[in-house]
């Protein structure tokens, strides 16, 4: 944690009240509500992309100081204390993503390509359409209208063409998918519960993510927000984020401004051939917030990213230095959304190892929870979860066992859904400790959870029904995890395990989720159907959706054989994470995370490298030459890097929904 001036956080019986709860909820309403319109038809700045959105930290600030202002007005009665502010910050976060990439991005592609883009050439009538279970989508004229708009549309209002949604079509579909979506939020809700005691209080584990808003509320909370926002230090970082922005944005509305590049093109400076050849697409991204993040999180796993990443890189030209020259052909049909070299599939046996790793670390505390499942032991009285020990395993095995028979109610084999959904929660879990120790705030798997298994099972495991469910269920919630729900989960956690009222904290987390899925519909179909979804920013979630239905029926038609590359490479991964898990736990002067391996191909890194290269590089001059006392005063200059930026990207996405002009100031 960094180290600030500030006093510790006040007592836990400060009081969290009802109308924290209601706000939460209704500003969760709103941001579902505008995300799709503003994202998808505007292209603006994202209201609620990566794993530290955009609209819930404006909101976040702005209540802060409106709250700061009350107090001072009031002689020191808030409408809402730092706690409450911060409870109403989670709700935004937990429900932002449900409304883009985190569900609805790609959840009504999903639905309605199969039908809308099936031709002749591609066969999907008659290879796909026979799998797809009829209660999954809706009807194929339904599928059209969703592409093409309502005859009219454009010149309807927003309720008019809401009432003209062929909901008949869409509505067993929607409660199908509403199902299973709730359901596996509420077994993530439940594996948080259970795991967040050993990582948050046995590991200590250091959450970068939260120690801006922290660090707000507390000054809010000890009556030293003015005092904290204009420390001199944190000024010089926001002045030097916000005078990048304004001169490049400046540049984007009025080109004879002059900017400053924040992306340089490092490939053209390495050779084609030889050792440094696996550079050839090298880029450095300015992105003073994310350099932020990186000075707040650990050095050792800051150092970890950036080293590991471009040790990736070397490799890559020391194969083709030995003349290993493997084609991408190699890979043969995979689903992973950055995939693309044969020796990037070292995830795929890192992921495990790692997994075994947490288990290992934890294996006390899961001894305990069995133990306390199954009632060979009380359960200790001073607990801080949201539930009971016992409550969040049985809920959690219950809410398996639901996903699937689910999936077995379609078509999935009951032993390869089981397979399935636990290497899903798997992945789910790691990436959840890479998002929320790294401070990675945008973040990409490299491999998906469906790669790995066809790797070691091979494809013959699935029948052909049972591997379209596998890869579209995969596709609605656990591959594209750059808004994922579980991290957003433990960071909840953390900032309600003080809170007495923990039961009303996890009601309201339940209601904002069904609430979030809900709107996030509605809001999705209106503005397709108002404007047709061709006609909008919808290429990445159609031309990923459509691969993967042609790797299914690739896969269903061919049936492949594994790739002897991908078992070679997934087998090194798996060596590697093992010396990288014993070095870590057993060697004190160890240099290396074993998180940073777990990134080094994430299509994420190669954007934030450069970030957490400078972030290491300045949290470890501090420590090393200024102390403490330097470190804490630095500290500050960083968080006003991170609050200028956000602050400066919330300027631009407000000056877009006014102009046909949008300067993207955080990674898209």
């Amino acid at each position: 944690m960094v180290a600030t001036d500030l006093k510790p956080f006040p007592p836990a019986d400060t009081p969290v009240r009802l109308r924290a709860f209601v706000l939460g909820i209704a500003l969760a309403a709103l941001i579902c509500l505008l995300t799709p319109y503003n994202n998808i038809y505007r292209q603006g700045t994202p209201l609620g992309g990566g794993h530290f959105p955009l609209a819930p930290f404006i909101l976040l600030f702005w209540l802060t100081l409106t709250a700061a202002v009350f107090k001072r007005i009031f002689n020191g009665h808030a409408g809402l204390n730092g706690k409450e502010v911060l409870i109403i910050w989670i709700l935004m976060v937990l429900a932002s993503g449900i409304a883009y990439t985190g569900l609805v991005r790609t959840f009504f592609i999903n639905l309605t390509a199969p039908f809308y883009y099936a031709t002749v050439e591609n066969r999907w009538a008659e290879v796909l359409h026979p799998l797809l279970p009829e209660s999954w989508y809706p009807d194929q004229s339904a599928a059209k209208l969703f592409y093409e708009g309502l005859a009219g549309g454009r010149d309807m209002g927003w309720t008019a063409v809401c009432r003209n949604i062929p909901w008949r079509a869409w509505l067993t579909p929607l409660l199908v998918w509403g199902v299973f979506v709730l359901t596996c939020y509420g077994v993530m809700i439940c594996m948080i519960n259970l795991i967040s005691r050993q990582w948050l209080h046995n590991e200590r584990m250091n959450l970068p993510l939260l120690r801006v808003p922290q660090m707000l509320e507390q000054a809010l909370d000890q009556d030293g927000l003015w005092k904290f926002l204009g420390n001199r230090f944190l000024l010089t970082g926001f002045f030097l984020a916000a005078a990048l922005h304004l001169l490049n944005g400046l540049h984007a509305y009025f080109p004879t401004v002059p900017q400053l590049p924040t992306i340089i093109l490092a490939g053209p400076y390495f050779p084609a051939t030889g050792l440094f050849s696996g550079f050839q697409k090298l880029n450095i991204y300015l992105y003073p917030a994310f350099i932020g993040f990186a000075f707040l999180a650990s050095r050792q796993i800051s150092f970890s990213f950036w080293f590991l990443f471009l040790m990736g890189g070397l490799l890559s030209g020391l194969l083709v230095l030995l003349g290993w020259n493997i084609p991408a052909s190699a890979l043969g049909v995979t689903f992973g959304p950055a995939l693309s070299k044969p020796e990037e599939t070292q995830m795929i046996g890192a992921y495990p190892v790692f997994f075994v790793f947490i288990l290992w670390l934890g294996r006390r505390h899961f001894l305990d929870i069995l133990r306390e499942a199954f009632r060979l032991s009380p359960e200790p009285p001073a607990r801080t979860e949201w539930l009971s020990t016992r409550h969040s395993f049985w809920g959690m095995l219950l809410g398996l066992a639901a996903i699937v028979w689910w999936c077995r109610h379609f078509g999935q084999n009951p032993w390869t859904a089981v397979l399935l959904m636990g290497v899903f929660f798997m992945v789910m879990l790691v990436a959840t400790r890479i998002i929320c120790q790294g401070g990675v705030a945008y973040y990409t798997l490299t491999a998906s959870p469906l790669d790995g298994i066809l790797t070691f099972f091979s494809p013959r495991l699935f029948t052909p029904a049972g591997l379209l469910i596998a890869a579209v269920t995969q596709k609605v919630l656990f591959v594209d995890l750059r808004e994922s729900l579980m991290p957003s989960l433990l960071h909840a956690a953390e900032i309600s395990h003080r809170e007495k009222k923990r039961k009303w904290v996890l009601f309201t987390i339940a209601g904002t989720l069904i609430v979030a899925v809900a709107l996030s519909f509605v809001s999705m179909l209106t503005l397709c159907y108002k404007f047709g979804a061709r006609e909008m920013d919808l290429e990445w979630a159609g031309r990923t959706t459509m691969t993967m239905y042609e790797n299914v029926k690739t896969l269903t038609e061919a049936s492949p054989h594994q790739s002897d590359w991908m078992i070679i490479f997934s087998t090194l991964g798996a060596l590697v994470m093992l010396v990288l898990v014993i070095g870590y736990h057993r060697a004190y002067w160890w240099p290396l995370h074993p998180l940073g391996y777990l990134t080094a191909y994430s299509s994420a890194m190669r954007i934030l490298w450069f970030s957490f290269l400078v972030g290491w590089l300045c949290n470890s001059l501090c420590l090393r030459y200024g102390g403490v006392r330097l470190f804490q005063r630095v500290s500050h200059l960083f968080v006003g890097l991170i609050i200028g930026d956000f602050f400066m990207a919330g300027v631009f996405a407000l000056a877009g929904l006014f102009s046909n002009v949008n300067y993207q100031v955080l990674p898209v």
